[in-house]
């Protein structure tokens, strides 16, 4: 119990440090919160901005969820036990100007407990990725090197291991395994060993919860004031539609939520505001737009 309240502290505190920077670099809307309750067990804070200077829309949502194993999550999610809690944060970012990158990510915490309640099953997972309109290898640059700086600190081999989690996870295979974006770091069920016990997998959680601010903030504020046109708007919305995909078809987070009667306005924060699906669109070949499309197709070393 006391590791389980560490943690759910944790999350508190990195949605309010996040939600704080990310107010400061949009230097006009503010954060709302609305707080909720899950009739089966738990609740969260989900935080939402919108029509902001830098964002057009976003959300920062802390959940912290518990209930019976049902027969559906046994047979859908491949989970036994009595009972399950489930806490974390995640959050993504949909900004207004096409330069600056969409960026997603959570941390979380998955606890099964047998019939005394006693705890059988423990794991941890986690990610950041970032999902650019318009490639600019700098910001590519930066956003990796700032992952692997944080994994080196604890295992030389996560940032390597953990991109390529990334890379394979965040594709649309329907569309002749299309990337969502350009990567980072993920990783999923992560259970403590004796030489990585609960407390690193806190530490390190944390760690790359606190980079996100590092490895985004920065891109953010040398992009949100270049100039865009209306060409470059409808791009975003067309790779939106993309990202819209993925959740919807893909992601095991949605697919989780949804499955175990999840509140389906947190669920769906994920989602950007405007999307284009244009039947066969192509960007030109050689253009700026293909340049971005060619490095979802094939995944880049960046650091």
């Amino acid at each position: 119990m006391e590791f389980k309240n560490q943690w759910i502290a944790f999350i508190h505190q990195l949605q309010d440090d996040i939600c704080s920077a990310l107010e400061i670099s949009d230097g006009k809307a503010a954060f709302i919160e609305d707080k909720w309750e899950r009739h089966e067990g738990g609740g969260g804070k989900t935080r939402v901005i919108s029509n902001g200077n830098v964002i057009e829309k976003g959300g920062v949502n802390t959940s912290i969820v518990f209930g019976d194993v049902t027969d559906l999550m046994r047979s859908q999610l491949k989970i036994d036990g009595d009972k399950w809690f489930a806490a974390g944060i995640s959050l993504v970012i949909h900004p207004l100007n096409p330069f600056v990158p969409t960026v997603h990510c959570n941390y979380r915490m998955f606890e099964l407990y047998d019939k005394n309640g006693e705890i059988t099953d423990r794991w941890f997972g986690g990610g950041t990725d970032l999902t650019p309109y318009y490639l600019i290898n700098e910001d590519a640059r930066h956003f990796h090197q700032t992952y692997k700086s944080v994994c080196n600190q604890f295992d030389p081999s996560f940032y390597t291991d953990f991109k390529k989690v990334c890379d394979d996870y965040f594709v649309n295979t329907h569309r002749n395994n299309e990337r969502r974006g350009i990567g980072g770091i993920f990783y999923d069920y992560k259970k403590p060993s004796e030489s990585k016990d609960i407390n690193f997998w806190m530490a390190f959680a944390k760690a790359c919860g606190y980079a996100f601010m590092e490895s985004y903030i920065p891109i953010v504020e040398k992009r949100k004031n270049l100039p865009y046109t209306a060409e470059n708007k409808y791009w975003q919305e067309i790779r939106r539609g993309r990202y819209t995909e993925f959740n919807l078809v893909h992601d095991r987070g949605t697919i989780f939520g949804l499955k175990t009667n999840g509140r389906i306005e947190s669920i769906l924060m994920s989602l950007p505001p405007t999307v284009r699906f244009e039947y066969n669109y192509q960007p030109v070949k050689g253009s700026e737009e293909d340049k971005l499309l060619q490095a979802c197709l094939n995944p880049v070393d960046w650091v």
